[in-house]
C-alpha cells in the first residue's frame, strides 16, 4: 500500500512539473501569439521594409516571438546587413523556418536568428558576393561579407560541453563554418575542402550546428520543435502605402530614376526655361530620396549635398564663365548624395567601410552612364525620317523659290553699328541694336548685361559683337 501511494505522488510529480514547464514555454498558460513573416523573395529594399514592420508590429502588439518563414536565393548585401543588424537586436525570439532555400542573403540573415530549423531537403550557404552577370565581387567585397557572417555566427556565444571528463566551450555556430560558406578558400576538417562554397543540406546542418531541428511545416516547427502547446499565428502583411515605398526602393527603379534625373538635367539645359525635362528630373529625384529618407537610409547631409551639387551644377552653366571648379565639385556632390543615400546610417568611414560603398557606387555610375548613352542615341533620332522622334523635329525644307530666305536681310547693314547686351553672352545671347532684338555672339571672354557692344560681322543670320571699352 505504502508503495503505491509513493508512486502515485511521484507521477502527480512528474505530471505537475511537466505542465508547469509546458506553461513557461506557452506563455505561463496564456496563449502563445506569433507573428510569422514570409521572406520568399530576393532580398532586397522591399523585404527590408517587411522585416522592419513586422518588428515594429512584434513589439507593439507583444508578441512573444517571431517566425520567418523563408525560401530565397538572396539578393543585395546593403539589405540583407540592415535585416540581419535589425534582428540581432531583436528583444523577443527569433526562429527561422527554412523551407526550401537560405541562399547567399538568406544564409546571413538566418544565421543571425536565434533558432534555425529546416525542411527535410532545405539548404543554407553559398554566400559569395557577386554581382548582377553572377560574376564574383572584388574581394575586398568579399571580405565585407566575410566578416560579417564570421561576426553573425560569433554572436551566438558559445555552449559548455563535457568531454572526457572536462568542461570545454566550443561555439554554437562555428565561425569558420559560416565563413567558408563565402570564401571558398576557407578549409574546415571533416567539412569542406578549399576550393568549395560551403553549402549544408538540412542533415549537414543538423550535425554542425547551423539547424536545431529538421520539420515539415510551421506548425510542427512551433509545436514539436519549440514546444508551444497552445499558440495563435498571425500572417504579417504590410500596408499598401509601405509596399508601395519598398518596390520603389528597389534597385531596378532607382537606376531608372538616376537616368530620368541625369537625362532630365541634360536636356533643360539644351533649352531655355522650365519645361517638362526639369520637371521629370525632380519628380525622379523626390522619388529616388523620399523612400530612403523615410527608411532611414538617406540622411539630411546626404540629400543636403545633391541639392548643393545641382546649384553649382546651374551656377556653373549659368553664371560663372567656362566650365572648371564648379562644375566638377557640383558633378561629384551629386554623385556623393545619390551614393551615400544607399548606404545606412551605421556606415564607418574607414578602409573597410569602403566595400559598402561599392555595389552603390556600381549602381549611380553604371546609371550615369547609361543615360548618358541614352542622350545620345536619342538625339541621334531626332528628326530623322526613319526615327521614332521624327515628329518633335522640323523637317519640312524652305525653298528660296517659295520666297523664304535664309537670314533676315537687315543684318546686312549692322556691321560697325552699336549696341547693348540684353542678356549674358556666354557666348551666345541676344543684343538689342536700332531698338531690335538680335541673337548674338561674343567674340572675346562672355559679356555681361548691359555693356555697350559694337558689331564686328555677321554669320548665318547672328551677330558677332565684342565689348567698347569706356575710357
Amino acid at each position: 500500500m505504502k508503495n503505491r501511494v509513493i508512486l502515485l505522488l511521484i507521477a502527480l510529480f512528474q505530471l505537475s512539473t511537466a505542465s508547469f514547464a509546458t506553461n513557461i514555454q506557452g506563455g505561463k498558460g496564456k496563449t502563445a501569439n506569433i507573428l510569422q513573416v514570409e521572406l520568399k523573395e530576393s532580398i532586397n529594399s522591399y523585404t527590408w521594409l517587411l522585416v522592419q514592420k513586422s518588428l515594429e508590429k512584434a513589439y507593439t502588439d507583444k508578441m512573444d516571438a517571431v517566425l520567418i518563414h523563408m525560401n530565397t536565393y538572396g539578393g543585395e548585401v546593403v539589405y540583407a546587413d540592415s535585416i540581419r543588424s535589425a534582428l540581432l537586436d531583436a528583444t523577443i525570439p527569433i526562429y527561422v523556418f527554412i523551407d526550401n532555400n537560405a541562399a547567399s542573403a538568406g544564409a546571413l540573415i538566418s544565421i543571425a536568428c536565434d533558432s534555425i530549423y529546416m525542411r527535410s531537403g532545405a539548404t543554407i550557404g553559398a554566400s559569395t558576393v557577386v554581382d548582377q552577370a553572377g560574376t564574383a565581387a572584388s574581394d575586398k567585397v568579399q571580405s565585407y561579407m566575410r566578416g560579417i557572417i564570421r561576426a553573425t555566427a560569433e554572436s551566438q556565444g558559445k555552449i559548455k560541453r563535457v568531454e572526457a571528463g572536462n568542461t570545454v566551450e566550443q561555439w554554437r555556430r562555428d565561425p569558420r563554418i559560416a565563413e567558408a560558406m563565402v570564401d571558398p578558400d576557407v578549409v574546415v576538417p571533416g567539412v569542406i575542402d578549399t576550393g568549395k562554397v560551403l553549402t549544408l543540406t538540412a542533415n549537414e546542418a543538423l550535425k554542425y550546428g547551423y539547424c536545431d531541428g529538421i520539420a515539415d511545416n510551421v506548425d510542427e516547427v512551433l509545436r514539436e520543435k519549440v514546444g508551444y502547446s497552445d499558440y495563435k499565428v498571425e500572417v504579417f502583411t504590410l500596408k499598401a502605402v509601405d509596399k508601395l515605398r519598398g518596390r520603389l526602393m528597389g534597385s531596378a527603379l532607382r537606376a531608372i530614376l538616376i537616368m530620368i534625373i541625369v537625362a532630365g538635367i541634360w536636356f533643360e539645359f539644351q533649352a531655355p526655361g522650365i519645361g517638362l525635362p526639369t520637371i521629370a528630373a525632380v519628380a525622379a529625384a523626390i522619388l529616388y530620396f523620399a523612400p530612403l529618407y523615410l527608411v532611414g537610409l538617406a540622411q539630411n547631409w546626404e540629400i543636403s549635398a545633391f541639392v548643393v551639387g545641382v546649384l553649382l551644377l546651374l551656377a556653373e552653366l549659368f553664371i560663372i564663365p567656362g566650365f572648371g571648379v564648379a562644375g566638377i565639385a557640383g558633378i561629384l556632390l551629386m554623385v556623393v548624395g545619390l551614393v551615400f543615400a544607399l548606404v545606412g546610417v551605421d556606415y564607418s568611414f574607414s578602409v573597410d567601410g569602403l566595400a559598402a560603398l561599392e555595389e552603390p557606387f556600381l549602381l549611380v555610375s553604371l546609371s550615369i552612364v547609361a543615360a548618358i548613352l541614352l542622350m545620345i542615341w536619342v538625339t541621334s533620332k531626332i528628326g530623322k525620317k526613319d526615327g521614332f522622334l521624327q515628329r518633335i523635329a522640323l523637317t519640312s525644307t524652305q525653298k528660296n523659290e517659295d520666297g523664304f530666305v535664309g537670314v533676315p536681310t537687315d543684318i546686312f547693314s549692322l556691321v560697325g553699328k552699336q549696341g547693348v547686351a540684353t542678356t549674358i553672352l556666354k557666348p551666345s545671347g541676344k543684343v538689342i541694336i536700332d531698338g531690335k532684338n538680335y541673337d548674338a555672339m561674343a567674340l572675346v571672354s562672355f559679356i555681361e548685361p548691359g555693356t555697350t557692344v559694337v558689331v564686328v560681322r555677321h554669320e548665318a543670320g547672328q551677330v558677332y559683337v565684342k565689348p567698347i571699352r569706356v575710357g
